[in-house]
């Protein structure tokens, strides 16, 4: 029996067998997490350049230290936990373009690798990652490109030595983003360890960023936004 898991601030939910098959096919994608929230927040005012940050699990625990952090900035978390790029194409439109943001981060593919959603190539990421962007930038938005972070095992999934295909996949988004009008924001290489892990100066489980990893982060996203919001 596979197992459907969410990780949370205060640990992990593991929904199995029926429950999870129910959960996923009555909303796969999640589009009902931030419908109400979207609604709520509108449209940016006048001269506010929004930014929306979009991912997974990574995103989704940062999102509630944006004020501390980020204090002041029209950041905009849009992070489901153990979400694929699948996942994320199909509410792309909901949960960004939808918000208007100037700017969109996205942080995405640590988790197709995992297989969270079934087995993915690297041409099957790439495909989602370039829909995203093409997305975006026919609505207006530019494209921040943030490279999956390191990781060399994966606690959930383990055995599958993830360290060299995030690089590779890291290495296409890197010319990808050279060729077609997208900032590439390289997290991996300030972050990545001998073993092309997260080591625990920088994380608790090897995946995701802890309170230092995020801080080492914040100034690195910063400056990519302003060179999109320079390119506008």
């Amino acid at each position: 029996m596979r197992f459907a898991a969410m990780r949370l601030a205060v640990g992990w939910i593991v929904l199995a067998g029926p429950l999870a098959l129910s959960a996923q096919s009555a909303d796969w994608a999640a589009l009902a997490r931030y419908r109400a929230d979207n609604a709520r927040i509108g449209a940016p005012a006048p001269g506010e350049q929004r930014v929306v940050f979009y991912g997974d699990s990574i995103t989704d625990a940062w999102a509630a230290s944006f004020g501390a952090m980020f204090s002041g900035e029209p950041y905009i978390g849009r992070g489901i936990s153990g979400q694929t790029t699948p996942q994320m194409l199909v509410r792309f439109r909901q949960d960004e373009i939808a918000l208007q943001p100037a700017v969109v981060v996205i942080l995405a593919g640590t988790n197709d690798i995992a297989g969270n959603t079934g087995v993915s190539t690297q041409a099957m990421i790439e495909d989602n990652l370039i829909s995203m962007v093409q997305l975006a930038q026919a609505n207006g938005i530019r494209v921040v490109r943030a490279s999956v972070l390191p990781a060399a095992d994966y606690r959930w999934s383990p055995g599958l030595e993830p360290g060299p295909k995030i690089v590779a996949l890291n290495a296409w988004m890197r010319e990808y983003a050279a060729v077609h009008d997208v900032v590439y924001l390289d997290y991996h290489s300030a972050m990545a360890d001998e073993q092309q892990g997260l080591g625990p100066e920088l994380s608790a489980d090897g995946v995701h960023p802890n309170a230092a990893g995020y801080r080492l982060m914040a100034p690195m996203v910063q400056q990519a936004i302003a060179q999109a919001l320079a390119e506008q």
